[in-house]
């Protein structure tokens, strides 16, 4: 089942993410990740289909209402 990234998390820890409007834009690595181990940020768009997926993690990312 998909987590809720949170402060603690670390980056690519999950392989699957809920998200909600109040993380948009968003971003993998998100806002909280520790970034020192992970990969450059990049903006996902999540707004238009629900899901998106990490191109260079491969992390996913669903949008919960």
């Amino acid at each position: 089942m998909a987590q809720s990234a949170n402060p603690e998390t670390a980056p690519n820890a999950e392989k699957c993410y809920e998200v909600t409007q109040a993380d948009i834009p968003l971003s993998c690595p998100m806002p909280g990740m520790t970034l020192w181990n992970s990969h450059p940020k990049v903006y996902l768009p999540i707004e238009e289909t629900g899901h998106a997926k990490c191109p260079y993690c491969g992390a996913e990312f669903i949008l919960k209402d």
